[in-house]
């Protein structure tokens, strides 16, 4: 092992430059690839959250409702409305409904906009509509309720909050496929790079690796130094990825978002470790398979 650790530091000091090069390539792609899974997983919790609060709206006609299945100048009956709770009550999917009278979402109309006097006054309770909000058992199972009553009596419009949720978390996904794909392309990068080192060390040193062949020296004796360089330059550049990764958690998320923002249940250490423990993987996966290509035309006599 004596022979193996001196080439092994033999041939970094050769090629510092590279070994350098190496180690922030690494860095920055290793880095960003534990963004892209670090926003992979925020996005599944805010998925798991907010999904899971999905409410189905379904608001009545008013006398001055346009549009939907309201007559003109007419409200909703309370006929329709209970055609409109027995046929949400008896869909499957339900989990629970409850009716919001128009006092009641003028009420909490009156709170939301308590700092906005023009508005205020220029709102009464006529404008109102009374609504049902409907709970579901699986919110990606919507579609079925919403067209089972959108086409009733009296019902002037259906809301599903997964229209507005849906775009955001769209947007979220691309932003988190746009981090993984660069990183990709850095790592791939990289492994170049590491081929490219290992490729001109074993260059320098061919008169050497051939003695060893004749001697009748072992692949793996012969490789072994190459593989703790490209070992030890990956696993730099993984080590600077995982500091990274826990300063971003540190100093932006949980000194920064998680107190200026506390309705999001944000990623924690879990998640981090999660990330850094891939990171690992990936980084010990680039040293070993590029230095084995770039040897194994070395190895012959």
């Amino acid at each position: 092992m004596r022979h193996t650790f001196s080439e092994t530091w033999s041939g970094l000091r050769r090629n510092l430059s590279m070994t350098l090069a190496v180690v922030v390539t690494m860095w920055v792609s290793l880095t960003l690839f534990g963004a892209g899974l670090l926003v992979a997983q925020q996005v599944e919790r805010l998925k798991d959250d907010w999904y899971d609060k999905v409410e189905i709206s379904v608001f009545m006609c008013v006398p001055d409702s346009r549009g939907g299945n309201c007559v003109a100048g007419e409200a909703a009956t309370d006929v329709q409305r209970d055609v409109v709770r027995q046929t949400l009550e008896s869909n499957p999917e339900v989990d629970q409904v409850f009716y919001e009278t128009r006092d009641q979402a003028y009420q909490q109309f009156r709170e939301y906009y308590a700092d906005n006097d023009p508005i205020l006054k220029s709102t009464t309770v006529d404008m109102m509509q009374d609504s049902f909000r409907v709970k579901l058992k699986n919110p990606q199972e919507y579609q079925g309720v919403v067209s089972a009553v959108s086409g009733l009596p009296g019902v002037q419009q259906v809301q599903d909050l997964r229209k507005f949720l849906d775009p955001l978390f769209a947007w979220l996904n691309l932003a988190r496929w746009a981090t993984v794909g660069l990183s990709a392309l850095l790592l791939l990068a990289a492994a170049l790079q590491i081929g490219n080192t290992i490729r001109m060390a074993a260059y320098s040193r061919r008169r050497e690796i051939g003695i060893m062949r004749l001697v009748g020296a072992s692949n793996w004796y012969i490789m072994l130094p190459f593989l703790l360089e490209s070992l030890l330059a990956a696993v730099g550049g993984a080590a600077l990825a995982c500091l990274t990764l826990a300063a971003v958690e540190k100093f932006v998320i949980i000194d920064r978002a998680a107190v200026e923002i506390r309705t999001i249940r944000w990623i924690d250490w879990s998640n981090v470790g999660w990330s850094m423990a891939s990171l690992a993987v990936v980084a010990v996966v680039l040293s070993i398979i590029p230095t084995l290509i770039a040897t194994r035309r070395f190895l012959r006599v």
